[in-house]
């Protein structure tokens, strides 16, 4: 069963400030000006794709979701092997959960607006215990009964980099010391600046026209709420 999102009541959290400050915002200016028509940048078919790019990624086997920004990254063939080298590294030698990992992705991808990363979900997250259940307690993290205290220091720490960095200080480092070594704080901050990043920039290409209704509509959308698609 699904959450119904409640956009009025925002996390009182007091540790969450900088976070809440932008989600108001979101949720409450008036963006009558969104432009959701479709993608700003033309995608190259696969079969103009980098023979090199195309090999790499087998895109002859994999659905247009499934290439999804790759089809605009494709036009600086060397650059977009370098993505693909980094995204494989980032989602395959990991040292953290990727549960975890999934549930700091998808609130980035609410406070980055990045409709096709809130729409997706990774089969590795949900073979570790990601439900959509799960998925709605990211709308108030902090009230949540469902997520660990290492999932919420996680999740603080990513919304801070989406938000505001440079409220990232020796306390918020503490905490995160609190649940986990150097290694997977260094893997948390490569893996939340990476999604920090590119979301951001996959949020200004607007590529949703492979995405369920609900994110083709409304000036802010959520991962939470409502039907997502599972890659494979």
């Amino acid at each position: 069963m699904g959450c119904i999102p409640n956009l009025t009541e925002i996390s009182s959290n007091p540790r969450d400030t900088p976070a809440q400050a932008v989600e108001t915002r979101m949720l409450t200016e008036d963006q009558s000006q969104t432009d959701l028509s479709g993608t700003r940048l033309t995608m190259v078919p696969v079969k103009d794709f980098d023979p090199e790019l195309r090999e790499l990624v087998a895109a002859d086997q994999r659905t247009p979701l499934e290439l999804g920004l790759l089809r605009v990254h494709a036009h600086r063939p060397s650059h977009a092997r370098a993505i693909v080298g980094l995204h494989a590294a980032l989602w395959t030698d990991r040292l953290l959960s990727d549960r975890l990992l999934e549930l700091v992705r998808l609130r980035i991808a609410f406070f980055n607006q990045c409709r096709t990363c809130m729409a997706v979900r990774y089969p590795g997250a949900i073979a570790d215990g990601l439900t959509e259940e799960l998925v709605c307690s990211l709308e108030k993290p902090y009230e949540s009964n469902e997520l660990s205290e290492a999932e919420r220091a996680a999740i603080r720490y990513g919304e801070l980099l989406a938000t505001d960095h440079l409220a990232i200080n020796d306390a918020v480092y503490d905490d995160l010391r609190q649940h986990f070594s150097e290694e997977q704080i260094v893997e948390l901050g490569s893996y939340c600046a990476f999604c920090v990043g590119f979301g951001r920039l996959g949020a200004t290409w607007n590529m949703i026209e492979e995405l369920p209704e609900r994110f083709h509509e409304g000036d802010v959308a959520t991962p939470w709420g409502g039907e997502a698609i599972t890659l494979t």
